[in-house]
């Protein structure tokens, strides 16, 4: 049984009504349950239907907000928003609530509850006190207050950056000379753009697959310079008349998290946010985590960013390396280095093909098959279901919804949407911005870099679909470790770069050939070209993060934060003019708040967990089921670490990202 939405009928109107009824619900349920209901796990469970009530009625609309925000739809998920941060605030400091659930964990039953019983109360008494059920009537009131405006700041926030998106087109002849250098598949992206709006000539706008492939590829310096002091601009008081600026968002989301961690009892929001389930226990040791890494790779970086700067200088004559040239030059680089380049691996992978293949590594590691359902309504045309079995049982679905567009927030990313919980299966939505198919053909061709990224939400997917906890709230992502759920994400990016997976993932545009062997030795070369760089790029970005929820750091300006740790931390050129925080929606806008770092904290546990397999053999059937019944499978029925060490034997050790990225 599973409640499929019928996007087809779907009215904004209805769906607000039916979330504001079942909040109202929820509360009179709740207060009836502590009045009525035993303390035991009957209770939990009854909790748990609730929980997923509410889940149900909100998603459609939250979801439909993110890749299709009409003005119906983003008025729909503004109005509820404010409602369900309010009633979880009030959820969270429901002192009966929390006495009844911790009179489960005191009574004699306890001790006889399952380990992923007992973990899930334990778990749920320390939410409570972490978000302040014992602080006073008015100290709760003000916490609720500064829940619900950090909720409407961190929505505006995610709007300033989706609309200055979108405010910006660039409209171009097909001869301009500014076009030279770009691959026949971008100027197809450009074509279609403009063909929507019933225009001949070529579209640019700011979404990912154009400024990347403008980045990449085009000659002419100064429209590179253009491109990308528009997209570092958005968002901020240089574009758009500051219509959209992100800057006093930043500031006033800043200072109500620092005023919400001091109510709470916490030095900063640092400290407040590692404290929620996360691996790591204080932001010291998150510090000294990314001060390790930036120690261990700044050598290998500085004299990668010398190679680049050289090669630009002697072949391509640019004397000093800016920003918008950096893109370029690597790919020249790349090219020169190991004759390859992303558009000449693009025909080589139609994303029906990369599915396909995908399904089958997922089959022979972890016996689950895919099959296409063409009867689940979907939001789009462009979307497809696939309904998931395991040993001819259906398990899951799954919708992927693959290509950018029009009021789609840019991106990718996997939505849990729901949770496993008696006959209710788990649904998984993998939302991605590929370029959409061109001259009327049925596929679409990815870069080997959209390849990995299709992988990594796969691997969210599969954590979600995967799960054999029986209990709603720990079954799945529900629950996980912050810090641990990039973790099979980034070990399904793996396996695109291994020869046998790839000769099953590519079928060539016109031959219907693999990839042959020489350019997949190359994609192996290639892995980490400029892998330093890269891991200081996103040690930036996470030290940035910590910094700016530190006390330390409070009365520092955001775009002061970012200055001084790209001084210490980076080697790739500046621009003076970046407002990357006015569009840094994963800590502004998303979980990530003081929790950026996870990506590297989980990709050493990734890469440590992937060396298994890389020593008992890629497709070996006892390694992949170890790892779906020691980790994929568990959810958050014990702890990450456990996960971990019950699959891999030993603690993780970060040695094995830097062997992995080719620093040592």
């Amino acid at each position: 049984m599973n409640p499929i939405p019928d996007y087809n009928n779907l009215k904004a109107e209805e769906l607000v009504l039916d979330v504001k009824n079942k909040i109202n619900d929820n509360k009179e349920k709740i207060k009836e349950l502590i009045k009525i209901c035993p303390k035991n796990w009957e209770f939990m469970e009854k909790l748990a239907v609730l929980d997923n009530d509410l889940s149900l009625a909100v998603f459609p609309i939250s979801h439909l907000h993110s890749v299709l925000a009409t003005d119906e739809w983003r008025k729909a998920y503004e109005t509820i928003l404010p409602e369900l941060s309010l009633y979880s605030a009030q959820m969270s400091q429901n002192q009966d609530l929390y006495q009844a659930i911790l009179e489960i964990k005191n009574s004699p039953e306890f001790n006889n509850l399952s380990p992923t019983k007992q973990k899930i109360i334990t778990d749920e008494i320390k939410e409570f006190e972490h978000n302040g059920v014992n602080l006073d009537d008015n100290k709760k009131k003000i916490y609720q207050k500064l829940v619900l405006e950090l909720s409407e700041l961190s929505n505006k926030f995610s709007n300033n950056v989706l609309d200055a998106t979108n405010a910006f087109s660039l409209y171009l002849d097909k001869e301009d000379k500014k076009l030279l250098g770009l691959p026949n598949s971008a100027l197809e992206l450009f074509a279609n753009l403009a063909k929507a709006e019933g225009r001949e000539d070529l579209k640019i706008t700011l979404d990912a697959p154009c400024v990347q492939a403008i980045l990449n590829f085009a000659e002419d310096r100064d429209f590179r310079k253009d491109i990308y002091a528009a997209y570092s601009a958005r968002a901020s008081e240089l574009s758009d008349e500051g219509k959209f600026n992100n800057e006093e968002n930043i500031y006033k989301i800043r200072e109500l998290r620092q005023f919400l961690a001091t109510l709470l009892g916490f030095d900063d929001y640092a400290e407040y946010a590692i404290a929620d389930n996360k691996m790591a226990k204080n932001p010291q040791q998150v510090s000294d985590f990314l001060d390790e890494l930036v120690h261990k790779s700044k050598k290998a970086g500085l004299k990668e960013i010398e190679e680049v700067k050289n090669f630009a200088l002697t072949n391509l004559g640019i004397e000093k390396l800016e920003p918008w040239d950096f893109s370029f030059v690597a790919e020249k680089m790349k090219k020169a280095l190991f004759s390859l380049s992303q558009e000449e691996l693009r025909p080589y992978f139609p994303l029906s093909k990369a599915l396909s293949g995908m399904f089958f590594i997922t089959k022979q590691l972890f016996g689950a098959d895919f099959k296409e359902n063409h009867n689940f309504p979907t939001w789009h045309n462009e979307v497809r279901v696939f309904d998931v079995y395991k040993n001819d049982e259906l398990i899951a679905h799954f919708y992927l919804d693959p290509y950018a567009r029009a009021k789609k927030r840019g991106g990718a990313w996997m939505d849990g949407v729901v949770n496993k919980m008696g006959e209710q299966l788990p649904i998984a939505y993998l939302v991605c911005n590929f370029s959409q198919p061109v001259n009327n053909e049925k596929d679409s061709y990815l870069t080997h870099d959209e390849l990995t990224t299709l992988f990594h939400e796969f691997g969210h997917g599969l954590h979600h679909m995967l799960s054999e906890v029986k209990e709603y709230q720990a079954a799945g992502i529900n629950g996980v470790e912050w810090d641990a759920v990039e973790l099979p994400s980034q070990f399904m990016e793996n396996f695109c770069y291994e020869k046998e997976c790839l000769k099953m993932l590519s079928s060539h545009k016109e031959s219907g050939e693999a990839l042959p062997d020489d350019l997949i030795e190359k994609i192996i070369k290639a892995k980490n070209f400029l892998s330093a760089c890269a891991m200081l790029r996103q040690l930036e970005f996470a030290i940035f993060d910590m910094r700016c929820h530190s006390e330390e750091f409070f009365e520092v300006d955001a775009l002061e934060i970012l200055r001084e740790v790209r001084n210490e931390v980076a080697v790739a050129p500046n621009y003076s003019k970046n407002r990357f925080p006015m569009q840094f929606s994963h800590i502004f806008a998303g979980g990530y708040s003081a929790g950026y770092y996870s990506y590297k904290w989980a990709e050493v546990l990734s890469a440590d967990c992937f060396a298994a397999f890389l020593e008992e053999g890629i497709f070996n059937p006892d390694t992949g089921k170890r790892f779906l019944t020691e980790f994929l499978s568990k959810g958050s029925s014990r702890s990450a670490i456990d996960n971990f060490v019950a699959f891999r034997g030993r603690e993780p050790k970060i040695e094995a990202l830097l062997l992995q990225s080719g620093i040592i």
